[in-house]
């Protein structure tokens, strides 16, 4: 694909998909351990202190590649992890969305919070999946349709991960990163996730363009999830805000997957042309059993194909976690249950 930088012929652009594939050896030992290990979310903090001790085994080089994805604003904004252990045994995918409540082993978990902890801090908000910090992300008949994680039957458009906030800004308490797992694959094979980084974004864009995404004239619908179960199908709009803020060089990108308000004519036109270079510029990936995608939700987009569902208990299953470097700028949104879990 062809992208267009509008800086000169001697731009150099950065790398913006890393990927990791671990040593046999590496997978079958971390395999080992996390298959000893019980269900990690009845004691998080302790869980995740061993995840760091069983991860650390890893070959130097590739624990810094993972460490530096999360702490360096020039890193690239996706990461595709190959030759992850799985679990032996899986039972049906969940219909529902919830926890299954029968797993045998929990490798898959071990290896969504071990990654996770590279990057940061697992966090959970109440208003999606119940403040789970283990998102189990499969499709749901009565979402089939939606503009969520539940869908299938239609293209999820590129978006990144927002949450809800009574600051009017849902681009503040979000999380900074999210680690996407393969636990099992589609019937077909055939479901995508997409990744736009927000700089190749910023290269492919007309001027003009980028100075009216650049601009406050953009009101981000609350995510899927609250709008359904809080706000009662109700849009809940967010203050004014830019779709793209920060340096050309290393800008920050927000729009909801529920849908943006566009304030202008101008504006909707520039929503318009933003989705359609995104699918110009994104990396393409099918997830499979032992992969994991590391996503930078500040650097960029991220969206997902259509697939055909079947509710047989052999759907596609994801699993996911919500990660951020730190919980103290988001601590008025503390629950008493748990120092990870916020409203």
């Amino acid at each position: 694909m062809t992208v267009i930088d509008h800086r000169g012929p001697q731009a150099v652009r950065p790398r913006t998909l890393a990927e990791i594939a671990l040593p046999d050896v590496a997978r079958d030992a971390i395999g080992r351990e996390l298959a000893a290990m019980s269900d990690p979310t009845k004691d998080i903090d302790r869980a995740m202190a061993r995840y760091y001790q069983i991860f650390a085994s890893l070959p130097v080089d590739i624990l810094q590649e993972m460490l530096d994805f999360g702490r360096h604003p020039d890193a690239p904004g996706v990461g595709l992890v190959r030759n992850l252990p799985v679990d032996a045994e899986l039972p049906p995918t969940p219909r529902d969305g919830r926890p299954c409540p029968d797993k045998a082993t929990y490798t898959a978990e071990g290896v969504l919070l071990g990654l996770s902890g590279l990057l940061g801090e697992p966090v959970g908000f109440l208003s999606e999946k119940d403040g789970q910090l283990v998102h189990d992300v499969i499709p749901v008949a009565t979402g089939a349709q939606s503009q969520t994680n539940q869908g299938s039957t239609v293209f999820l458009n590129f978006h990144n991960d927002i949450v809800h906030d009574v600051i009017g800004r849902y681009d503040v308490s979000n999380p900074d990163f999210l680690v996407l797992s393969c636990v099992r694959a589609d019937h077909e094979g055939v479901a995508a996730t997409y990744y736009a980084d927000a700089r190749d974004i910023v290269r492919a864009l007309d001027p003009q363009v980028l100075e009216v995404l650049r601009s406050p004239l953009f009101r981000l619908n609350a995510p899927g999830s609250y709008v359904r179960d809080v706000a009662g199908g109700a849009e809940v709009l967010s203050d004014p805000v830019a779709i793209i803020s920060g340096p050309d060089e290393a800008p920050e990108i927000s729009v909801s997957a529920n849908g943006v308000r566009a304030m202008t004519r101008a504006a909707e036109q520039a929503l318009e042309v933003l989705q359609a270079v995104c699918r110009e510029v994104s990396h393409e990936v099918f997830l499979r059993p032992g992969q994991a995608l590391l996503i930078n939700n500040r650097k960029g987009l991220h969206a997902r194909s259509q697939f055909t569902a079947r509710y047989d208990g052999r759907d596609r299953w994801l699993q996911r976690t919500y990660v951020r470097r730190d919980h103290w700028s988001i601590r008025y949104r503390a629950t008493s249950g748990s120092r990870r879990v916020h409203y």
